[in-house]
């Protein structure tokens, strides 16, 4: 039996080993050609960073540096204020009342002992009414010198109202404060006599009696019954600040009590006579 060299070739009809560098290469190839590289580029290219550009960087950081030392000592300098003051006992009030337009440090929540900051609020309660009184009373008075009592009514209770919110503050609100807060004998007694001052005065305005210009600055019994007879509105509008300052003055009688029975309560009283009688003895010798 012969045997065929080419058969395997006869019967495929191609021969894979015949040149193998002419393979086709695959139709359904998915990688595509890479770019030609440009031929004007150039491998040994170097960048250059100018040397101003490091300097000026370098400048930058020494000025930010002396900025931030000059600000360390600073912040150290008010420290070491900040303990001076605290060590000689001096509290700095920052204003924080009202919040909109601070005028005022006021902070009963954080700085009046829990005992006292019912007594303490209901004070500043009577300071707010004060300044209600004083402003109602300006509107009553400006109606009467509508209708025909005079300018110097008016003139009168602007006075009243400049003098008296910020006095009230001033004289008698806050050292029932500072008392509170640090319980000083010495801050009890002047609150306890311009206290008394500002109830006096509430009585005066409440009555309001025909001893400065018919009493008419004032909106009491006496100047509203007067009003009433020529203008109902304006005998209304004295009707209603008399019984604002009614309020007024029973509220504050209260505090000033419950004030008092605090202060005797806790021993002040009895330390405030002891001061007084150091104080003459001191005098005398």
């Amino acid at each position: 039996m012969a045997f065929d060299k080419n058969s395997l070739a006869d019967e495929e009809g191609i021969n894979p080993f015949a040149n193998p560098g002419s393979v086709p290469p695959a139709s359904n190839s998915r990688l595509s050609p890479l770019p030609p590289e440009p031929a004007d580029y150039d491998r040994g290219a170097t960048i250059d960073i100018p040397l101003d550009s490091s300097m000026d960087l370098k400048k930058k950081e020494k000025e930010l540096q002396a900025r931030e030392a000059v600000l360390r000592k600073r912040e150290q300098e008010l420290k070491r204020k900040e303990d001076a003051v605290a060590q000689a006992g001096i509290v700095i009030e920052e204003k924080n009342w009202p919040q909109i337009f601070p005028l005022i440090h006021h902070d009963i929540a954080n700085e009046i002992p829990v005992h006292l900051q019912r007594l303490q609020y209901v004070a500043f309660a009577t300071y707010l009414g004060l300044v209600l009184c004083l402003s109602w009373n300006i509107i009553a008075v400006t109606t009467a010198w509508i209708k025909g009592e005079g300018v110097k009514i008016w003139l009168l209770s602007i006075i009243y109202f400049i003098s008296g919110v910020p006095g009230a503050y001033v004289l008698w609100y806050r050292p029932l404060y500072r008392a509170m807060r640090t319980d000083s004998a010495l801050k009890f007694g002047w609150f306890f006599l311009l206290y008394a001052v500002h109830i006096g005065f509430c009585i005066l305005a409440s009555v309001a009696p025909p001893i400065i210009f018919e009493g008419k600055s004032l909106t009491g019994i006496l100047a509203a019954i007067d009003v009433l007879g020529n203008n109902a509105l304006t005998g209304i509008f004295y009707f209603i600040g008399f019984g604002i300052f009614c309020l007024e003055t029973l509220l504050s009688i209260w505090v000033i009590q419950q004030v008092f029975m605090y202060f005797r309560g806790s021993g002040k009283l009895a330390e405030m006579k002891k001061d007084a009688a150091r104080q003459t003895m001191m005098a005398a010798l």
